[in-house]
Parts: structure tokens; C-alpha cells; sequence
């Protein structure tokens, strides 16, 4: 089943965030077993050359490549589509008129406005028409709800047609609300419950990012009915396992 099929039948998916640019790190994460990687663009030095090997690699592994994207840009999010993203994950969305544009900006005509060529995920051409096939049926659109303006459009932004998951970004909610990093306050988790509840009446699947390396902190989240869980980032997982580990040795020498 394929990750469009699984976020439309609700179901839980597990990925992780990539922040190192080596196209080995797919290939050291696969055996995990992890359904999507995504390849943050965001937040990191990775630059759009950096970011074909990745989702070569990616692929190669069997996991589906996403890419978050460092804004709601159409010639950018065309550009990580035509290299062969399989979907995008678009920050800071906070009305309609936006989400509409994320959707817009992956898809063909006449569902989109994204501009055509033929490039890597077109088979140079050779196989555009199953890939207007794939991109219609397959494609990914998934919008991070991280700013208190969304709140105030929520229904609006969750009945855009062609949103398939949504992601929590609780800092930079919690920032905007003047608030960073403060998710016990009482008024944040108001408007988490906001959010949850009206993604559960337009049955849009709610995502939410587990920085934590710790298991359980993501299965806290999956059992507060998450589906489209992103587990960790690449570089907090290898630090946090090389320094539990040479803590445990160095106390053992001690």
C-alpha cells in the first residue's frame, strides 16, 4: 500500500527527518524499517544538488522520499517535484488561499498550476504520461500547522482540497504564541485540541514531529491517535546513541 493510500485509509506511518547530506544516511536508517524519510531543506545547509543523491538513495531503500521545503514557493517545490520527490511538506501554513497554493504548485493542470518538464521524475521524458498518472493519484501534500494565524483559519485551511496529512510544529507554535517551547501551558494545549479537532471533522490525518530519540516519547504521540509520525532527525539519533554509550563505558571504567 502506498503512502497516499495509507494516510487516506488513516493509518499509521513512521518516518524520520534527514538534516546530513550523505546519500549513505538512507541506506544506514533503512534496516529500521521507517516508511518516508524526509529531507529537510528548511533548516539545514542542503542545497538542491545535495538533494538528488538523497532521494536516489532514498528510494533505493524502499522508503518513500519527502522533502520539506523552506517555503510555500512554486518554482522551488517544482524544482524538488521534477528531481523526484514523491511529495513535499510545506511550514508555516496559514490560510486557505495557502494550502490551495501548496496543492497547486505539485500538481499538473487541471488539478494544479505547476509547470511542466522533463526531468528525472518524468523519465526524461520517456515516461511522462504514467507519471501524470502517479502525480494525480500518488502525490503528497502535506502542510505544518505552526503559527497561532492558522488556529484562526483552521476549518478554512483543513477543507482545502488535495491536503493529505498535516504536521504540528509545536516550537514555532508555541512561539507565536509568545510562548517557546512551553507545551504545558494551558492555552497551547487549547489550541492543540483546536487543531486536532477539526482535522478529525474534515478527516485530514494528524502528524506530529517526535524530535526526541526516545521511543517513548513517539509512542506517547501514537497514542494520542497521530498517523503520520516523524520520529527523531538523523543527527540526534547518532549523537544521542554515541553519547549514552560512552557515558555507560566511561562509568564502567570509572
Amino acid at each position: 500500500m502506498s503512502l497516499k493510500q495509507k494516510l487516506k485509509k488513516n493509518k499509521l506511518t513512521i518516518g524520520c527527518w534527514l538534516t546530513i547530506s550523505n546519500p549513505l544516511i538512507p541506506e544506514i536508517l533503512s534496516p529500521a524499517g521507517f516508511d518516508w524519510l524526509c529531507v529537510d531543506l528548511e533548516h539545514t545547509s542542503i542545497d538542491l544538488n545535495q538533494l538528488l543523491p538523497l532521494i536516489i538513495s532514498i528510494e533505493n531503500q524502499k522508503m518513500v522520499p519527502l522533502v520539506r521545503v523552506g517555503e510555500n514557493n512554486p518554482n522551488l517545490i517544482k524544482r524538488v517535484m521534477d528531481i523526484g520527490a514523491h511529495g513535499v511538506i510545506i511550514p508555516n501554513v496559514n490560510s486557505a488561499n495557502e494550502a490551495r497554493q501548496a496543492v497547486e504548485s505539485v500538481k499538473y493542470p487541471p488539478s494544479g498550476s505547476r509547470g511542466v518538464g522533463l526531468y528525472r521524475a518524468q523519465g526524461y521524458g520517456r515516461k511522462f504520461k504514467n507519471y501524470l498518472q502517479w502525480l494525480e493519484n500518488e502525490s503528497v501534500v502535506i502542510i505544518q500547522i505552526e503559527n497561532i494565524k492558522a488556529i484562526e483559519n483552521i476549518d478554512e485551511i483543513f477543507a482545502t482540497k488535495g491536503i493529505d496529512a498535516f504536521l504540528i510544529g509545536p516550537y514555532d507554535l508555541s512561539g507565536s504564541m509568545n510562548k517557546p517551547g512551553n507545551f504545558d501551558d494551558k492555552e497551547f494545549k487549547k489550541n492543540i485540541n483546536k487543531i486536532l479537532k477539526s482535522s478529525k471533522k474534515h478527516k485530514i490525518p494528524a502528524g506530529f514531529h517526535s524530535v526526541s530519540s526516545d521511543p517513548n516519547e513517539a509512542i506517547k504521540n501514537i497514542k494520542k491517535n497521530y498517523k503520520f509520525l516523524a520520529f527523531s532527525i538523523d543527527s540526534i539519533i547518532l549523537q544521542d546513541a554515541s553519547v549514552s554509550s560512552i557515558k555507560k563505558i566511561k562509568q564502567f571504567i570509572k
